[in-house]
């Protein structure tokens, strides 16, 4: 299963606060993302978040297409929320209010995978 993961430069310190956002989370009601038909389009299958000094990094392990997953998370009232929450502790705002920006957003903060290694893929 890929992994994505996405970057937050956040203001050092608040390691505390951005906690309680993330602790308070409102998870999605289904792991599945539907594509415009109706049919799966993907699967989100966990999500993790790290934080050190000014920087936070949000991955995603999923199945699919990770547009769709872009797209499905911006509709979401929990990564709303967060985002919203998030909004003081970041150091470079986020254009994430519409489900345009949000997915620009996302892209723009996309890390490359150099390697990726799971027992899953030991045959």
């Amino acid at each position: 299963m890929p992994f994505a993961a996405i970057t937050y430069d956040i203001k050092a310190g608040y390691e505390k606060e951005i906690s309680e956002i993330f602790g308070n989370f409102r998870r999605v009601g289904s792991p599945v993302v539907q594509d415009e038909a109706g049919g799966e389009a993907a699967r989100i299958l966990s999500t993790a978040v790290f934080i050190r000094d000014d920087t936070m990094v949000r991955v995603i392990e999923y199945q699919g297409d990770l547009d769709a997953i872009a797209r499905h998370m911006a509709t979401q009232p929990g990564v709303r929320e967060v985002e919203e929450k998030l909004a003081p502790y970041l150091a470079r705002p986020r254009a994430t209010d519409t489900v345009e920006g949000f997915v620009q957003t996302f892209r723009r903060s996309l890390l490359t995978c150099m390697a990726q290694m799971s027992v899953r893929d030991a045959a």
